[in-house]
């Protein structure tokens, strides 16, 4: 198996709170990132794909078209947006990473086996929200 990955940068902002619980209680959970103003970060996601080089080509999937993939489904429809008010794909839920991370994953992981004929798969997700801070998804609920 080979793993081969593609890495994309997007910048968002977003308000990380439940609207179901007090100001305080947000405040008190989650603290700065549930300000009422919103706060934005410059992500950036890498995508794994696994699968066996094809004989007709020598890739697992071609880099090319799982930019154009990644940008036109995912960073498109997030770069420069609010999470919480500008994405479809979001509404109704708490724009965390893990939240974020899971619903890329439900977007790329159909595509990216269709484009290959079912000969690659999505094997991995990583999202950094920061430097220091970021979360990986491996398609398990």
């Amino acid at each position: 198996m080979v793993y081969i990955c593609r890495k994309e940068n997007f910048n968002a902002a977003h308000r990380v709170y439940n609207p179901k619980w007090s100001k305080a209680q947000n405040d008190d959970v989650f603290g700065p990132c549930a300000n009422e103003y919103y706060h934005g970060h410059n992500f950036e996601l890498i995508v794994t794909v696994k699968g066996k080089p094809q004989p007709e080509t020598g890739w697992v999937m071609d880099m090319k078209k799982l930019g154009q993939l990644v940008r036109r489904e995912v960073t498109d429809k997030l770069d420069h947006k609010n999470l919480n008010m500008d994405v479809d794909f979001l509404a109704g839920k708490i724009p965390t990473c893990e939240v974020l991370i899971i619903e890329i994953w439900k977007i790329l992981a159909p595509k990216i086996s269709a484009i290959t004929d079912r000969q690659a798969q999505l094997h991995s997700l990583k999202l950094y929200e920061t430097a220091n801070n970021f979360v990986e998804y491996f398609g398990e609920e």
